[in-house]
């Protein structure tokens, strides 16, 4: 437990240090690796056992690292999280659009989101802030977590290389439609519960924190928790958007193609760029929640 408490405030503390090797950027470049041999069965397969050796070789070199000693223990449980890079990386662009610096806002913004970003307005930017804060929520502090304490480090660095293969060939496109269907299909698995344990509990917890109102976050979460392609995303963005009082979703470029995204939460108010700064705090609070009550449990049970 105490290896644990370090290694998140580590995180809170330094976020993701730049030139670090970072246990992903070893998986990504695993994954290009074994995506380029060549073996005789269809794409679908293929990805399969790309799966199936990334989370293998993920888990068993991660218990080896581990096991060498303490230090290398809490450095792997460190790149775990990514409550402060995620915070960051929002608070930039609040600061940007504030001293009215659009351009550079969107050059801040691409590298966080898949979208184009060339075109964007300012209210476009503050959108797709808010929907990737909102939305990573689950993915870079809570399910990480949840991971965590359901199967230890190994478990939660396999949540991390099923996500890095998602972000990388999970894409419905015409190359990676077959090979990424796999690695696709598990994330939305391995989300399943996390995702509605951040958007029913703890995003509505710590809204109240900010003096939002946590039924309007949970109506939200209701309503609008279908409106997006992936099964589980909707759920961080409905809850974050309905304590703002803000409508996301909407017309969105991708590659140069235009995509109408559903929308989530009802259009009360203008989006301003304070929307990032609250979605940050949002982002920062629902990290606390998460924490303690992960830390409650293994008292607890331990």
């Amino acid at each position: 437990m105490i290896k644990l408490i370090i290694a998140y405030l580590l995180d809170c503390i330094f976020g993701d240090p730049q030139n670090f090797p970072h246990p992903v950027r070893f998986i990504g470049r695993l994954i290009n690796a074994l995506e380029k041999i060549k073996i005789p069965f269809n794409a679908k397969i293929r990805g399969f056992f790309i799966l199936l050796l990334v989370c293998a070789i993920t888990y068993w070199v991660t218990l080896a690292i581990a096991s060498i000693h303490v230090i290398f223990e809490i450095i792997l449980l460190y790149t775990v999280f990514a409550t402060k890079s995620l915070a960051t990386e929002g608070s930039i662009i609040f600061n940007l659009l504030k001293k009215g610096e659009l351009e550079k806002a969107r050059n801040a913004l691409r590298f966080i989101v898949s979208r184009d970003t060339e075109t964007l307005n300012q209210n476009e930017v503050i959108r797709a802030t808010v929907e990737t804060i909102s939305e990573n929520i689950n993915d870079g502090i809570i399910a990480p977590l949840f991971f965590l304490l359901l199967g230890g480090l190994p478990l939660a660095m396999v949540f991390k290389a099923v996500s890095t293969l998602d972000s990388m060939i999970g894409y419905k496109n015409e190359k990676y439609h077959d090979l990424g269907y796999f690695s696709a299909k598990t994330d939305d698995i391995l989300n399943y519960i996390p995702a509605r344990l951040t958007g029913f509990v703890i995003i509505p917890l710590a809204v109240i924190v900010i003096g939002k109102n946590p039924l309007r976050s949970l109506q939200a979460v209701i309503k609008f928790r279908h409106n997006h392609e992936s099964p589980n995303s909707a759920h961080g963005e409905a809850a974050v958007a309905g304590a703002l009082g803000i409508r996301l979703g909407g017309l969105t470029i991708y590659d140069g193609k235009i995509e109408q995204k559903p929308y989530i939460g009802w259009n009360k108010k203008e989006l301003h760029f304070y929307d990032i700064q609250n979605t940050v705090h949002i982002s920062w609070i629902s990290s606390l929640i998460a924490f303690c009550i992960v830390i409650g449990i293994l008292m607890v049970v331990t």
